[in-house]
C-alpha cells in the first residue's frame, strides 16, 4: 500500500484538476449550468415520492427525505460502478501513451460522482429543515457512514475496472445486477416493514451493503437513532480490504492492459 499512497501524492494535483475540469465539461452546454446537479436529484425525489404515496399509498414518516437519502447513495455507487467497466478503455488515447496508475481514474471519476452526492445531502438537510425533523447528536454517524459507502464503492469499482479491460459484455452484466440489486435495496420503500419473514429481512438489510448503508443512514439523519448493529463496521472492513485487494490487482495487471486494447 505503500506505493499507493505514494501514487496519490504524486498525481493529486492531476486528480484534482481532473475532477473539476470534468465537472465543468457537464455543464457548460447546459443552460442551467451547475444548478443541474442540484434539479436532477430533486426531480427523481419527486418522482419516486409521487409513485410511493400516489400510486402505493405509503406511509412512511418524511418521505421525501427518505427517498432522497436513498437516491443519493444509489446513484453515488450506481454511476461509479457503470463507468468503471469501461474506464480504461474509455481512455485509451491516455492509458497508452503515459504512464498514469488506473486506479487513478476511478479517483477523477469518484470526485465528480462524490461532489454530485454531497450537493444531494446537502438538500437532505435542507429538507430536514423544511420538515422540522428532529436532529440530535446521532447525525453525527452520517461521516462514517458516508466514509463506508465511499471505501466499499471504491473497492468494487476496482474490480470492475480490471475485469472490464478483458471481458467487454460486463457492461451488460453489470447493468441486469444494478437493476436486480436496486429493488433488493429498498430505495424507495422501508425494507425493514415490507418484509415480514425474519430470515429474508436479515439477509436483505444485512448482506446487502448498500441496503444497509441506506438503513443507516436513514436511521441517524431522520429516526435519531444510533446505527444498528455491527454490519456498517463489517462493510467498511469489506471496503478496506476489496480496496487493497482490487489496487494490488490493477497493479500487478496494468502492464497487461495496454497490450489488451491495441
Amino acid at each position: 500500500m505503500k506505493r499507493f499512497f505514494k501514487d496519490i501524492k504524486k498525481y493529486k494535483n492531476y486528480i484534482i484538476y481532473a475532477t473539476w475540469s470534468e465537472l465543468k465539461a457537464e455543464v457548460i452546454n447546459s443552460y442551467l449550468g451547475f444548478l443541474w446537479m442540484i434539479l436532477e436529484p430533486l426531480a427523481f425525489m419527486l418522482i419516486y415520492t409521487f409513485i410511493a404515496i400516489v400510486v402505493f399509498n405509503s406511509s412512511v414518516e418524511y418521505f421525501p427525505i427518505f427517498v432522497f437519502i436513498g437516491l443519493s447513495i444509489w446513484n453515488f455507487f450506481n454511476k461509479m460502478v457503470t463507468v468503471s467497466v469501461k474506464l480504461v478503455t474509455n481512455n485509451r488515447d491516455t492509458v497508452t501513451k503515459v504512464y498514469l496508475p488506473k486506479f487513478v481514474l476511478i479517483l477523477i471519476k469518484m470526485g465528480v460522482n462524490l461532489f454530485k452526492m454531497l450537493i444531494s445531502f446537502l438538500l437532505v438537510f435542507i429538507f430536514m429543515i423544511i420538515y422540522k425533523v428532529p436532529i440530535t447528536w446521532n447525525v453525527l454517524w452520517f461521516i462514517p457512514i458516508l466514509i463506508t459507502v465511499i471505501i466499499f464503492t471504491f473497492g468494487v469499482c476496482t474490480f470492475v475496472l480490471h475485469v472490464g479491460v478483458f471481458a467487454e459484455d460486463l457492461s451488460n452484466l453489470v447493468n441486469i445486477g444494478l437493476r436486480f440489486l436496486f429493488y433488493l435495496t429498498g430505495v424507495f420503500f422501508d425494507l425493514s416493514t415490507k418484509i415480514h419473514d425474519v430470515t429474508y429481512r436479515t439477509i436483505l438489510l444485512d448482506l446487502n451493503p448498500l441496503a444497509n448503508l441506506i438503513y443507516n443512514m436513514r436511521n441517524v439523519l431522520i429516526y435519531q437513532s444510533s446505527i444498528v448493529g455491527i454490519w456498517t463496521f463489517i462493510w467498511f472492513v469489506v471496503g478496506i480490504f476489496l480496496s487493497y485487494l482490487g489496487i494490488k490487482t490493477i497493479y500487478k495487471y496494468e502492464n497487461t492492459y495496454v497490450k489488451v486494447m491495441r
